[in-house]
């Protein structure tokens, strides 16, 4: 059997690009794709968080599962490095389903 060659990739950053940080992350889903909304949360007070989202992101359900897969590998590449990374337990509170 014979192996396909693989491209040669070319990455090229367009003028819109940015980096940013996000620590908040929010994930709608419906039969066509996967809506990642990206933003920065803030707790001013015990009781008062707010989240301010910047960027929604539309994905394949492909590239959905290829980004889980990447993430995977690179979380598990990280903990084997710097050891577990623990979550807030209320963090993992199901949240809504948009």
């Amino acid at each position: 059997m014979m192996n396909p060659t693989q491209p040669n990739f070319n990455v090229v950053n367009t003028a819109e690009y940015r980096e940013t940080y996000a620590n908040s992350v929010q994930v709608r889903v419906n039969v066509w794709d996967f809506f990642l909304v990206f933003g920065t949360m803030q707790q001013h007070s015990e009781n008062q968080v707010e989240v301010r989202n910047f960027q929604g992101i539309y994905l394949s359900p492909q590239q959905a599962k290829a980004l889980l897969a990447i993430l995977q590998q690179n979380v598990s590449n990280y903990e084997s490095t710097f050891g577990e990374i623990k979550l807030d337990p209320r963090a993992s509170a199901a949240g809504p389903v948009h």
